[in-house]
């Protein structure tokens, strides 16, 4: 098979949650166990740093990847969904997975696929795992799917350990309370591997708190770190940090790195470890670089000017609060939201959340899960938005910037698939 064969075979024949949603999930790690005992445990290899959270956890994820790299290790970053490529999911050193590793990939497991039966997501870790192996890496960033506890990902032993933050998302499988969805999240939490919670929550923190103790891991919460936060003086008006992302938000997410390097420079054992001594240099180099080395995109990223046009992933209730606050704060003269959402999830919620003085453009994303522009359109009159719907992202955005004048604002988002339509 060739590459697009093999990428059309992928989509078609494995489940895949983030385009058809609850049939791809599933309750345990026996698969990911068989497919990764299939490659010869790929995952046993290279050094980690596991990341989970409701919001951050990409952002996190390359950010530190990219401080890894400014220090001098081969380092391997695993992230999903993509927005362009499959081949984002999985990178080394900043540099994409080659068309012909995946081909290879399948065409040599394909038969024994067929009797593990994995998802597409299970599939992809292991993928992702084979060929950090093989490229020899010193320590891969491995951000989680869904949930924690019973994610792909959670088959490896980091040396650290990261949960960013909880909010509600993605309730059916991981809980209806912050509680719940925390005892999910906290399963990725190892015996005697530290972990780095990035925002103290009071509904959560004795989860995590009591899962710490049960394991015997150290535990810092980001927020409450008064070395990792006050050394580097993260006031926004202050120069000493130039991070090129956008966003209110990522300073919380800085926090969080922060504290995981403080973490990972507090241990000296690993396979091969060398992610230790990390240096502020270092730190401030992988900051600023964060996109060129990883390609980071999607996250308050700007894509056109006059009129000022912005796409960012976020797509939860938190998220989307975030959002709208700095939406406000964003000089414009009028404001047209680009919006599309997926149908498994709760709406109503974010909804209430938008700003209603704003014209829209409700739009479906391409994938089988998106909402119907048309529904959504309908729920939103219900919230006191007003707009116009449209079958495509693209046909949305052509519409907004033909309404907009230079002056105005036009902002994309509501789904990670709508940014994905837009940037393609």
């Amino acid at each position: 098979m060739n590459y697009p064969e093999t990428l059309s075979w992928l989509y078609s024949q494995l489940p895949m949650y983030q385009r058809i949603g609850a049939a791809a999930y599933k309750d345990n790690l026996d698969n990911t166990i068989a497919l990764c005992n299939l490659l010869g445990n790929p995952q046993n290899y290279f050094d980690s740093i596991h990341v989970a959270g409701t919001n951050g956890k990409g952002s996190v994820s390359h950010i530190l990847a990219s401080i890894c790299q400014e220090h001098g290790l081969k380092t391997g970053l695993y992230t999903s969904p993509h927005l362009k490529d499959f081949r984002e999911r999985i990178r080394v050193n900043g540099q994409m997975i080659p068309k012909r590793k995946v081909s290879s990939f399948v065409k040599r497991y394909k038969e024994e696929f067929g009797k593990i039966q994995p998802s597409f997501f299970e599939m992809t870790v292991g993928l992702a795992f084979d060929h950090f192996r093989e490229e020899e890496v010193d320590i891969a960033v491995v951000e989680v799917g869904m949930g924690g506890r019973l994610d792909s990902t959670n088959i490896i032993t980091p040396l650290v350990s990261v949960i960013t933050n909880i909010s509600f998302d993605h309730t059916q499988f991981l809980g209806d309370t912050l509680q719940k969805i925390a005892i999910e999240k906290a399963g990725i939490i190892k015996p005697g591997i530290p972990v780095v919670i990035g925002e103290t929550q009071p509904e959560t923190e004795p989860v995590f708190r009591k899962k710490a103790e049960e394991a015997g891991s150290e535990i810092r919460f980001a927020d409450q770190n008064q070395l990792a936060v006050g050394s580097w003086q993260l006031a926004s008006s202050h120069p000493v940090i130039q991070l090129p992302l956008g966003g209110r938000y990522q300073e919380k997410n800085l926090k969080t790195v922060l504290a995981v390097i403080e973490a990972l420079n507090s241990q000296s054992s690993g396979i091969r470890h060398r992610a230790s001594g990390i240096t502020h240099p270092a730190i401030l180099r992988g900051i600023a670089n964060v996109i060129n080395n990883t390609g980071l995109k999607g996250r308050w990223q700007v894509i056109g000017q006059h009129p000022l046009t912005i796409c960012d992933t976020g797509h939860n209730e938190a998220g989307i609060r975030e959002l709208v606050a700095q939406l406000k704060e964003t000089p414009h003269k009028r404001l047209h939201l680009v919006f599309g959402m997926v149908s498994d999830k709760e709406i109503g919620p974010i909804l209430e959340l938008l700003p209603k003085d704003a014209d829209y453009y409700f739009c479906k994303p391409d994938i089988p899960r998106g909402l119907d522009a048309s529904e959504l359109k309908k729920q939103a009159e219900v919230a006191g938005l007003t707009g116009k719907s449209f079958t495509s992202v693209r046909r949305a955005l052509n519409a907004a910037r033909k309404e907009a004048d230079p002056e105005d604002l036009i902002f994309i988002g509501g789904s990670t698939f709508v940014v994905a339509d837009a940037l393609t």
